[in-house]
């Protein structure tokens, strides 16, 4: 049997064109969500692979005098996301900030953190989904320090920022012997 390679790619084209037809074109705030959802996929299975008797370490050798704990880092990350969704959407965060933007001190211990750093996520999706191409370039006011920031880039902090504090948490997760999640052999 010969096979007509040209014939195969030319089907090929059609039938994804065909699929992508059946689909609707990504809007910014569906790319948005998507970027914020990699970034909660890494952490957030970090968060839950730590040890909960390990929430309060933080190096102390080195460059690493006065860092976050591991829990800091896991609630500044989520006390973050509050902030930039609660300023996205214009009303005010559901969490105080705390000191360093550390989180409230009511919110401790393994559990209640995962569970804050959750809730972080879902808000800032909830806020990413807003933006829209008519929106994105809208001035809004910044809580950190307020100064204007356009809304799409406001919106887009969650997923920097927290790979920001992923990278320094993995660095402590591997000094307690924990492989990260997203570092392990599949």
């Amino acid at each position: 049997m010969k096979i007509h390679y040209a014939a195969l790619a030319l089907g090929a084209v059609f039938a994804l064109a065909g699929y992508a037809a059946d689909k609707p074109a990504p809007t910014l705030g569906s790319l948005m969500v998507g970027e914020i959802g990699a970034a909660q996929g890494e952490v957030v299975s970090l968060a839950e692979a730590m040890p909960a008797d390990k929430y309060s370490f933080a190096p102390t050798a080195g460059e690493f005098k006065g860092v976050r704990t591991f829990e800091q880092q896991m609630k500044h990350i989520a006390t973050v996301n509050f902030e930039v969704a609660s300023a996205v959407l214009g009303v005010k965060s559901p969490h105080e900030a705390g000191k360093a933007e550390n989180g409230p001190d009511s919110i401790s211990g393994k559990d209640a953190v995962v569970k804050y750093l959750k809730d972080s996520f879902i808000y800032a999706k909830k806020a990413a989904a807003s933006v829209t191409a008519a929106n994105a370039t809208e001035m809004l006011t910044s809580p950190f320090g307020g100064s204007k920031m356009a809304r799409y880039s406001l919106a887009s902090v969650p997923a920097w920022h927290t790979f920001d504090h992923y990278g320094q948490s993995v660095v402590y997760a591997r000094m307690n012997g924990i492989i990260p999640p997203a570092s392990r052999a599949q």
